[in-house]
């Protein structure tokens, strides 16, 4: 039982940034690098399209569980730059704005923390790496 929740849990927590890359930023590419660069993202369509790399890369290698601490420090460089530049809650003054980015922030940290849970123990039963 321990390996298919273990199995599912992989699968939650990769959905997210699955269909992060292939719900919107891969069939939105110019509106999502035009966002970019409107928030200062400097060379935005080269930095999306490494950010697609890194999710959907990262979300395979911890679903499946090969090479997982590397899938999970991908998908940990993509949330610590995309906490940084578009969930900035400390530089609005709407507080209902500062809320929604402030609870978005925290989403990122808690995915954070599961990133390096992954890179500290990999990514357990049911995996190809068998870590």
């Amino acid at each position: 039982m321990d390996a298919i929740l273990n199995v599912l849990g992989r699968l939650c927590l990769v959905t997210i940034f699955m269909m992060s890359a292939v719900g919107n930023k891969i069939p939105k590419f110019n509106d999502v690098a035009g966002y970019m660069a409107s928030e200062g993202v400097p060379l935005p369509k080269l930095l999306l399209a490494g950010a697609i790399v890194f999710l959907i890369a990262g979300s395979v290698s911890i679903l499946i569980g090969y090479k997982a601490r590397i899938g999970a420090a991908l998908l940990l460089v993509f949330l610590v730059l995309a906490t940084y530049w578009f969930h900035d809650f400390w530089t609005f003054d709407d507080p209902q704005e500062m809320n929604t980015q402030m609870i978005s922030f925290m989403k990122n940290l808690g995915l954070a923390g599961a990133m390096l849970m992954i890179i500290a123990r990999g990514s357990g039963a049911m995996s190809v790496d068998k870590a």
